[in-house]
């Protein structure tokens, strides 16, 4: 015990020592908060450009093109006369979309020949082709209600009536989890987590890799060559020490950035613990199996790197091919985000998160145990010829210098 406490206060002062994993660990991840934070600050994509290109030119077309300049989501840039290439001043403007009103645009309507208003939708950013498409779906909405009610109130119906002769029946769509389709809510805390897992992985590459490579390992450890797991806890308990002061300085950023906690904040804390002993574990593993720090590093970041795209966070698992769901539910932010996006987000019962918590305790249990098989084989192959003499010198030395 004293041996293990003895290589615990040293593996501390090995990694405050270290200004490269002092950099990565602590600063990279308040860097990250806050950069991605203001980033996201708004929200919500606002004034986005939209081409109006008005070919009719009338009153008519005047208030439509007036009422797609009220909507506070989209910008409209007014074309009187159609440019040469409409292609180009898409690119120019960064437009979301182009609306093209026809010409007998008022007078098709009063003949109620139903003219048609083509919207042109600029994907080449979806999440801004969202936001305008859905100002625009709203505000062209209203005004071809408006218009139809008002005709036929021309043609002597009553107010009330042209209402359900032009609405037969209402449909309500009311939106569920962050009503305000807020960007800050959905995208910030996620990202937070994908730093988190990143950095936990960059410094485990090192933590017994750095020992294998610079020989210091044999000297350090010997006393300990018996002990697998206990050996692992010792590199892992700084990690999981220093997870803790991350994880309270993002519930700092939360209140600077006035995101919402994740519902049954206990049960948060369990996910957390859970999803950095699984990642931490994760990084032993290969730092074990890969005996050059370098490699494990770049190894870890391989699997770090897509480890949010194919989490299913934002594009659905269920979508992708066998082989990616595969991976990505070996990787322990998977199951952390569907949790997180249920406490958070959907604001769900806490038993809903029991099977990804689930999922996180196997992927911890699993990496725990191959990372103890395998180090229990790099202990035996490392000390098989160390002889015991070596254990009595040290302490001789020991004894010397004292």
């Amino acid at each position: 015990m004293k041996e293990f406490f003895r290589l615990l206060k040293r593996e501390f002062k090995l990694f405050i020592g270290n200004s490269t994993l002092r950099t990565v660990f602590f600063l990279a991840p308040v860097f990250y908060a806050t950069l991605l934070g203001f980033v996201y600050k708004s929200g919500k994509v606002e004034n986005t450009p939209v081409l109006v290109i008005d070919r009719d030119n009338t009153p008519l077309s005047n208030q439509l093109t007036e009422m797609l300049e009220d909507n506070k989501s989209i910008k409209v840039i007014r074309y009187l006369q159609e440019p040469v290439s409409i292609k180009d001043e898409v690119i120019k403007y960064e437009a979301a979309a182009v609306v093209i009103i026809p010409s007998k645009f008022e007078g098709d309507m009063l003949q109620k020949k139903y003219p048609e208003v083509n919207v042109y939708i600029n994907t080449g950013n979806v999440l801004t082709a969202n936001f305008a498409t859905k100002g625009l779906q709203l505000t062209i909405g209203t005004f071809s209600a408006g218009a139809s009610m008002k005709a036929l109130q021309k043609a002597g119906m009553p107010a009330s009536k042209a209402a359900t002769q032009y609405e037969p029946f209402k449909t309500n769509y009311i939106t569920l989890f962050n009503t305000t389709s807020n960007y800050l809510i959905f995208m910030w805390p996620a990202m937070l987590a994908v730093v988190l897992q990143q950095v936990i992985l960059l410094a485990m590459a090192v933590s017994f890799a750095a020992e294998f490579q610079g020989g210091s390992f044999v000297k350090e450890y010997y006393r300990m060559r018996k002990w697998a797991f206990p050996t692992m806890l010792i590199k892992v308990i700084p990690i999981w020490v220093f997870s803790i002061l991350i994880v309270g300085i993002y519930y700092f950023m939360h209140m600077i950035f006035k995101v919402p906690m994740p519902e049954g904040i206990f049960n948060f804390i369990i996910l957390t613990a859970v999803f950095v002993g699984s990642a931490s574990f994760l990084g032993v593993l290969i730092s074990i199996l890969i005996p050059d720090a370098l490699k494990a590093t770049q190894i870890l970041m391989v699997i770090a790197s897509p480890a949010f795209i194919i989490s299913g966070f934002t594009w659905p698992l269920s979508a992708m091919p066998a082989f990616v769901q595969f991976i990505a539910n070996i990787i322990p932010l998977t199951p952390f985000l569907q949790a997180f996006k249920i406490l958070l987000i959907q604001k769900g019962s806490v038993e809903l998160t029991f099977p990804y918590l689930k999922h996180l305790v196997i992927l911890l249990i699993i990496y725990a145990i191959l990372g103890w098989i395998a180090l229990k084989i790099k202990l035996w192959l490392t000390f098989r010829y160390v002889k015991p003499e070596t254990e009595n010198k040290e302490d001789s030395f020991e004894n010397i210098d004292e």
